[in-house]
């Protein structure tokens, strides 16, 4: 009998994106099962491979390249999707992301780090680049930023001015929030007109305790005296501009959340959204079974992440759900898969399953192929 497959891990952090980790498992089922109709869906919350999930999971999807100013103020080769016409978005939807524009992997090394001088204008290049194709709704992906910038970069690239005392341009990053005096966002363009939705899994606020800097700047390289420097520069953006500090996601990559919200955008959560908006459930709906993955599964995996959101629409829909984990802590709470499979068990360590997760997870495909139906 054949049976119908729907593969929807994250992303495994650090080792292999969430695109990859779907292709290698179902590799791996299909070396046992080779007749079974096996589909791919990549999940993500907005940071690092949003891009590639919906290039792989949406049928039709057309990845468009395009080349921006990187964090370091050089070209960088990024591209971003163009997802087909709909009712809702009849000149189809841009999904751009953060990440592979303006992201701090694009620095590499640590001694590369820039956490006063990294800016979001590539982020705000890429987005004005699928405006310019004409789409009907952007749909933003704003984890792993380089930059806390306030997303000021982001909206100067789409027309907005930041100017000092002497009515001149500010410095680029979140140095030339220092001597801010005026922001002018006349010049933005207009919400495409199915708006702008923002896919973000942190809720913290733009200033303060909890804030971009302060919650956030110590990844990005900024020392605690960067980091008093950075919340002030925030503080004087948010005199100056409309949007809510405290709005939950305000403080995300550097507070780019605030300045999309300044533009009009909608903060949502990414995991929830994403599946949305790839038809996970559709297509759990006409499955037989579902696989689903991320790097590590503990004890707070079921609250929020990809596998718990897997695991609930598999559920819903009375279709048993799979896991595989990089690693499967005992104080993980696996009841409610029908099977699971650790690449660290599979590899005989967490340093030989990091060394090649492609492997593992061709293995870990076809392991759970075998046992399951």
């Amino acid at each position: 009998m054949l049976h119908t497959v729907v593969i929807a891990p994250d992303s495994f952090k650090g080792t292999i994106a969430a695109a990859s980790a779907a292709d290698a498992i179902g590799r791996g089922w299909q070396r046992v099962r080779p007749h079974d109709l096996v589909r791919l869906l990549p999940m993500a919350d907005g940071g690092e491979g949003t891009v590639d999930a919906f290039a792989t999971a949406v049928p039709g999807a057309e990845r468009v390249p395009v080349t921006v100013t990187g964090p370091e103020g050089t070209p960088v080769e990024a591209s971003w999707v163009l997802l087909p016409p709909t009712d809702e978005a009849p000149g189809g939807t841009g999904v751009v992301e953060l990440a592979n524009t303006s992201g701090i992997e694009l620095l590499g090394a640590p001694a590369r780090l820039r956490p006063l001088d990294a800016h979001t204008k590539g982020f705000g290049e890429a987005i004005a680049a699928a405006l310019a194709r004409g789409v009907s709704r952007l749909v933003l992906g704003i984890g792993s930023s380089s930059s806390t910038d306030g997303g000021t970069g982001m909206l100067a690239a789409l027309g907005a001015r930041f100017t000092d005392a002497a009515g001149r341009p500010v410095a680029d990053g979140g140095r030339g929030l220092a001597a801010l005096a005026a922001a002018d966002l006349s010049a933005l363009p207009a919400l495409p007109p199915g708006g702008v939705t923002v896919l973000s899994d942190v809720t913290n606020p733009l200033l303060g305790r909890r804030g971009a800097a302060a919650v956030f700047g110590a990844q990005k390289g900024a020392t605690p005296d960067d980091i008093a420097a950075l919340d002030a520069g925030l503080a004087r953006l948010a005199a100056l501009t409309a949007a809510e500090p405290d709005a939950a996601g305000a403080g995300a990559a550097g507070g780019t959340g605030f300045g999309l919200l300044a533009w009009g955008a909608e903060l949502v959560p990414g995991s929830a959204a994403v599946a949305d908006l790839v038809g996970l459930r559709e297509a759990v709906a006409e499955a037989s079974v579902v696989v689903t993955g991320e790097g590590s599964y503990d004890g707070q995996s079921a609250a929020g992440k990809v596998p718990a959101h897997v695991g609930a629409v598999a559920a819903a829909s009375g279709v048993p759900v799979a896991l595989v984990a990089g690693r499967i802590t005992p104080d993980a709470d696996v009841s409610g898969f029908a099977g699971t499979a650790s690449l660290t068990d599979l590899a005989g360590s967490g340093e030989a399953a990091m060394a090649d997760p492609e492997r593992w997870l061709v293995e870990a495909g076809a392991a759970l192929a075998a046992s399951l139906l």
